[in-house]
């Protein structure tokens, strides 16, 4: 019988038939939910999610911002990857002082949301696609009150860039922290700038943001100021449509976005735990120091071959393959291992799941990476630019060099289970810089080995592998597990911040009745809109 956890009985899974649409924000939620019952399928839903989640939760996304995404439609699986390059002005040479800071125009990549969406729309919707973006352009014109967890990070970036008083972060304020307006729950925020913006990508079908007037403004305000990037940048770029990489566990398939995300690292640890006797017990401490060494196997191979494969190839059978799995469960034992490998950091990403009555479904990611990223925004447009770059490796010969033109390791990993025949089960995500793969391992062995519901597998506690032998663990474990995993040799630490361990969604489609089954993350302002 599977284990039923007391934190089981905290919340409960939602059911619909027609239509669900799960994130972060439960406004934008409601977008998606209204684009299916005006007639769009779930591709359109989650455009309209995402477009919206810019304004409705700009702490952790923005138009300037990557997008990855994994599809459900006509019984087969495609992968979006919608990630931007370096600048071509861009190198390990032109670093000034030779190192990739947080903050400013040096790590400033290519966004690709836009065209993501754009590209998405292009290939899956049904709505016109000026229609799909009208909810979000209607809540950055008429304003939108803010959630308790969007406050609270929307306060914690205010006071950080007060701090930090770097000269251009002027836009930023103007933008996000106007006079008078002060991040708090329930207070309204509103930005013409970026409902005119929206109007154009709308309008364009995305082709200002990358070839007309908004490619402008952006090239000459990095010209003006010092940055990296250009408008010829912008208009070089493209999505990429990937082929989906899995492995399976157990009687399922799960799936993930290629390099350069690190996807594959979720991978390699669960495929390194399949064939493993794990306890019966989902919080045994046995079980969960399997996971975190497993998963500590798969961030060795992602930082240390994984990057951008348009430039160095990166060997991805064999990286899933039993020989490098074998290898890897060589390194398991009673006792906690340093992978020797860099400390994960922190992230700033928004993640939605999307389904409708007619089977398509969606795994949709988009991030401006470390909050509200480089703090760089656009004068005139609301668009808060990422940081992404921040990732690029600084070793000349590693894969995941900074060069011109080349995409860095990225972080943001959507996900997609189905049957090991081929069935599909539906989408999952958990966002949060590097503890998305973690969170991946963690809410599939919730579903898959310990027989939870999306809900249950979301609100269950959660550890976090942080580098060497630290980890830390949330409260709900308790002093005993963190005593266990102590003796087994791990650097425990119990970490009262839930934000740090990832916010998730799920959606599983019954195969028999149709029936959708949705969860949403306790840790952020989750909310499942259904029909």
């Amino acid at each position: 019988m599977p284990f039923q956890p007391e934190y089981s009985a905290v919340r409960r899974p939602v059911y619909a038939q027609r239509g669900m649409v799960a994130t972060s924000q439960p406004l934008a939620a409601q977008v998606g939910l209204g684009i299916l019952q005006a007639g769009g399928n779930a591709v359109d839903a989650a455009i309209a999610t995402a477009a919206a989640l810019t304004v409705l939760e700009p702490t952790s996304n923005g138009i300037g911002g990557d997008l990855f995404a994994l599809v459900w439609s006509g019984g087969e699986l495609y992968g979006l990857n919608a990630s931007g390059a370096a600048p071509a002005a861009l190198s390990l040479d032109s670093l000034p002082g030779g190192a990739m800071p947080r903050h400013g125009w040096t790590p400033v990549t290519v966004p690709g949301a836009v065209r993501g969406w754009a590209d998405l729309h292009m290939r899956f919707g049904r709505l016109p696609f000026a229609d799909v973006l009208a909810p979000a352009i209607g809540y950055a014109r008429g304003g939108a009150p803010l959630s308790p967890v969007l406050a609270a990070n929307w306060a914690r970036a205010t006071r950080i860039y007060r701090a930090l008083g770097l000269p251009f972060f002027g836009e930023w304020f103007r933008t996000f922290a106007p006079d008078g307006f002060a991040p708090a729950p329930g207070a309204l925020w509103r930005s013409e700038a970026h409902a005119r913006t929206l109007e154009q990508i709308a309008a364009t079908g995305g082709g200002s943001f990358y070839e007309g007037e908004l490619a402008a403004q952006i090239g000459a305000h990095s010209q003006a100021t010092g940055g990296f990037l250009r408008a010829s940048d912008l208009a070089a770029h493209r999505s990429e449509w990937v082929t989906p990489i899995h492995v399976r566990y157990g009687d399922h398939l799960v799936h993930e976005i290629p390099p350069n995300g690190q996807g594959i690292a979720a991978l390699i640890a669960l495929q390194v735990l399949d064939g493993l006797e794990l306890p019966d017990h989902r919080d045994d401490p046995d079980g969960l120091h399997l996971g975190i060494e497993a998963m500590k196997r798969g961030f060795h191979d992602a930082h240390t071959f994984v990057g951008d494969p348009r430039h160095t190839p990166v060997n991805v059978e064999h990286l899933l393959s039993d020989a490098n799995t074998q290898a890897h469960r060589a390194y398991l034992s009673g006792a906690a291992h340093d992978p020797a490998t860099h400390a994960p950091s922190a992230g700033g990403t928004v993640y939605l799941a999307a389904a409708d009555g007619e089977g398509n479904m969606v795994s949709l990611i988009q991030s401006n990476y470390m909050g509200f990223g480089s703090g760089i925004v656009v004068p005139g447009t609301g668009i808060a630019l990422h940081n992404r770059g921040h990732n690029f490796s600084l070793q000349a010969d590693h894969p995941n060099a900074l060069m011109p033109g080349k995409r860095p390791y990225h972080t943001i990993i959507p996900g997609f289970l189905t049957r090991a025949d081929g069935t599909p089960v539906g989408p999952f995500g958990v966002m949060g810089g590097f503890m998305q793969p973690q969170g991946h391992v963690q809410v599939i062995l919730n579903t898959l080995r310990y027989g939870l519901d999306p809900q249950q597998a979301l609100d269950a506690p959660r550890w976090q592998w942080l580098s060497g032998r630290a980890v830390e663990l949330e409260p709900a474990f308790g002093a005993g597990v963190a005593r266990a995993l102590a003796a087994r040799g791990h650097e425990v630490r119990v970490q009262l911040d839930s934000g740090s361990f990832g916010r998730g969604q799920m959606i599983r489609r019954n195969p028999g009745t149709g029936v959708l089954e949705g969860g949403t993350e306790s840790r952020a302002d989750g909310h499942i809109a259904v029909w």
